[in-house]
């Protein structure tokens, strides 16, 4: 019996750990599967890693103990790199350099959806190369930077995104839109999707903006936030106040906000959406493939400086996955000093009164997903994990 451990940190990250388990039960009938999931230890940027370090650091610890008691033959690290990597160093140093505990042959260690390199932190690749034995990538264009860069070898499997959304589509029915709609209080108004992040802080400096650049939209629009799985409602009730505070006293009843509900929430918020305003990360592709319309969106403190920064230390010319897998610019980036109510206004006007520039993108939607495939990632990445 194979026993397999896996990793992962963040609410887009789980969605996809989940489906590879499926796919690993699927493959190997007697599949002894750990799954550790922390998304309260996912901090991002440094000062919030070292305000909560000893929270992370215990996390680390029980994630150690986890393993030991386990003892598995697959460690499957799934995104999450600034834990994942710390956590296949130790394990290889353990586990593999002196097969400590183990009567077996030595385990291995597989990361599927691998740090992304390739725009800063290239220093990680030392410890991919030394400590991970697979590397099972997600974005087609990560297999030629790996060989051409580094010379190592890495597998992509297809995009889970894709799965995912084709999934909750063939499971779609009529009636549950309709009761979708009706709990929100959605008749006839067009929707704007805002998706506005999973952490605290992205979606304290970006949904504050994203609310005062719909203020001057026009009517007949609702704005619905996608609420993240560890935000409760008075968070996000408190932020709006303070973003809408001065505006016209009808603007907060075109606010609403979605119950989280998994990825289905947001899954059904872009199928029932005219066009979104989103945070970089997995929620743009999800909105591409959806064949929704985005401004890509980014809020930063002290912007203009990490504008200059970002030209200096990012290796890409784009942020987002969607004009990264294209090869160009297929949706509008506002990112750091870029990110301003002015520029968002401005964006959105077009995004929802100009059919032209909604076409345009939608037809670079249909390019980039030639590029990504067909659907099957979980299962093409579980194929690589059980018979490796």
């Amino acid at each position: 019996m194979m026993k397999y451990f896996i990793i992962a940190g963040e609410s887009s990250g789980d969605l996809h750990a989940r489906h590879l388990m499926d796919a690993i039960r699927m493959k190997d009938r007697d599949a002894d599967v750990y799954y550790w999931y922390r998304p309260e230890l996912a901090y991002m940027g440094f000062i919030p890693v070292i305000l909560h370090l000893k929270e992370i650091l215990r996390g680390m610890r029980e994630c150690k103990e986890a393993i030991s008691r386990f003892a598995p033959d697959r460690l499957v690290l799934v995104d999450y790199p600034g834990f994942n990597l710390k956590m296949a160093e130790w394990f290889h140093k353990t586990y593999i350099d002196s097969i400590c505990g183990y009567s077996k042959p030595a385990p291995q260690v597989i990361y599927y959806i691998p740090p992304k390199i390739w725009a800063w932190k290239e220093g990680r690749m030392a410890q991919i190369r030394k400590y991970v034995g697979r590397v099972l990538s997600i974005l087609p264009f990560e297999v030629q930077w790996y060989a051409e860069k580094y010379d190592y070898d890495v597998d992509y499997v297809g995009n889970p995104t894709l799965d995912e959304v084709d999934a909750f589509l063939r499971s779609l029915k009529q009636e549950d839109v309709e009761k979708w709609r009706e709990s929100l209080g959605l008749v006839s108004e067009r929707v704007v999707a805002l998706l506005p992040g999973s952490r605290r802080q992205e979606i304290e400096k970006n949904l504050p903006m994203m609310l005062q650049a719909a203020m001057t939209a026009g009517e007949g629009y609702k704005y619905v936030i996608a609420s993240a799985p560890n935000m409760d409602v008075d968070f996000y009730e408190s932020v709006i106040s303070k973003a809408i505070r001065g505006s016209e006293a009808g603007f907060r009843n075109s606010i609403v906000l979605a119950p989280c509900q998994g990825s289905h929430g947001s899954f059904m918020l872009l199928h029932n959406a005219y066009a979104a305003l989103v945070t970089s990360g997995t929620a743009t592709l999800e909105t591409a493939i959806m064949r929704v319309p985005q401004i890509v969106c980014y809020a930063m403190s002290c912007g203009k400086v990490v504008s200059l920064l970002r030209r200096m230390v990012l290796k890409v010319p784009y942020v987002s996955l969607v004009n990264l897998i294209g090869g160009e610019e297929i949706v509008p980036e506002l990112v750091a000093g870029d990110m301003t109510v002015k520029t968002l206004k401005e964006n959105l006007r077009s995004l929802l009164a100009d059919e032209t520039y909604r076409n345009k993108q939608k037809q670079g939607y249909e390019a980039m997903m030639l590029r990504l495939g067909a659907p099957g990632a979980p299962d093409k990445a579980a194929e690589l994990i059980v018979n490796d």
